[in-house]
C-alpha cells in the first residue's frame, strides 16, 4: 500500500496573514509547480483524495484530471476562526500569547487547536490507509504534518521542526507491518520563508 502526500501550491495570499480554511486560490507560478511535482508521482494512483478548497482541489485536477475526486473536510487545514486572514502582527498579544504558548492544545476564538485538528486527521486517514490500492492525498502544511505525526508517533508540538513541508512537496509512504515509513521524494521552496507567526 502507498500513499502519496502532497502539499498545496503556493496561495495567493500576502506573507504575514493568518490563514486556515480561507478559501485561498492559486498564484500564478501554478503551471510551473504543477510541473515541478509531476516527475515524483507513480501512474498506477487509483483515488485521489483531496481538501475541498479550491487551492488543492485545482492542484488535485490539474495533476489527476482522469480521476474523480474524494473531497473531505477533515483534510482542510487548521480553522483559524477570529483570526482568519488578519495579518499575524495586528492580533492583539493578549489574545495570542496563549496560544503561542500552548498551540496544540489552546483553540483558536471560533476556530480550533492542533490537536483538534490532529484528531479529524487522523481518523480520516486511518480510514483512507485501510484501502488496498495506491492512492494520494492532496492537503494542507498542518494535516500533512499531522499525518507525519500520527504514523511516527512525533508530539504535535514538534512537527513543525521535524516536518518541513514546503508547498507543493510530495511524500510518499509505505505500508510496511502495520505502521508506515515515510520519503520525502519533492520539497523545494519557490515562494520563500513562510511567515504563519507573529513576527515577534
Amino acid at each position: 500500500m502507498e500513499i502519496y502526500l502532497i502539499r498545496h501550491t503556493t496561495p495567493a495570499v500576502p506573507k504575514g496573514i493568518c490563514y486556515g480554511q480561507t478559501d485561498l486560490n492559486v498564484t500564478e507560478t501554478f503551471e510551473q509547480e504543477v510541473t515541478s511535482i509531476k516527475p515524483y508521482l507513480p501512474e498506477n494512483i487509483q483515488t485521489v483524495y483531496s481538501s475541498p478548497l479550491q487551492r488543492c482541489r485545482k492542484l488535485a485536477n490539474a495533476l489527476f484530471p482522469q480521476h474523480q475526486l474524494n473531497l473531505h473536510d477533515d483534510l482542510m487545514e487548521l480553522n483559524c476562526g477570529d483570526w482568519e486572514m488578519q495579518p499575524w502582527d495586528e492580533i492583539p498579544k493578549a489574545e495570542i500569547q496563549p496560544w503561542m504558548d500552548d498551540f496544540v492544545n489552546i483553540q483558536v476564538p471560533n476556530g480550533e487547536s492542533y490537536i483538534q485538528m490532529h484528531k479529524r486527521v487522523s481518523l480520516c486517514f486511518e480510514w483512507i490507509s485501510r484501502q488496498t490500492h495506491p492512492a494520494v492525498i492532496v492537503a494542507h502544511g498542518g494535516v500533512l504534518r499531522s499525518i507525519l505525526s500520527h504514523i511516527t508517533n512525533t508530539p504535535l508540538r514538534e512537527s513543525f521542526d521535524a516536518f518541513t513541508c514546503h508547498y507543493g512537496c510530495v511524500v510518499k509512504l509505505i505500508s510496511e507491518e502495520n505502521t508506515f515509513q515515510h520519503e520525502m521524494l519533492y520539497n523545494i521552496s519557490l515562494a520563500g520563508k513562510e511567515w504563519h507567526r507573529p513576527s515577534k
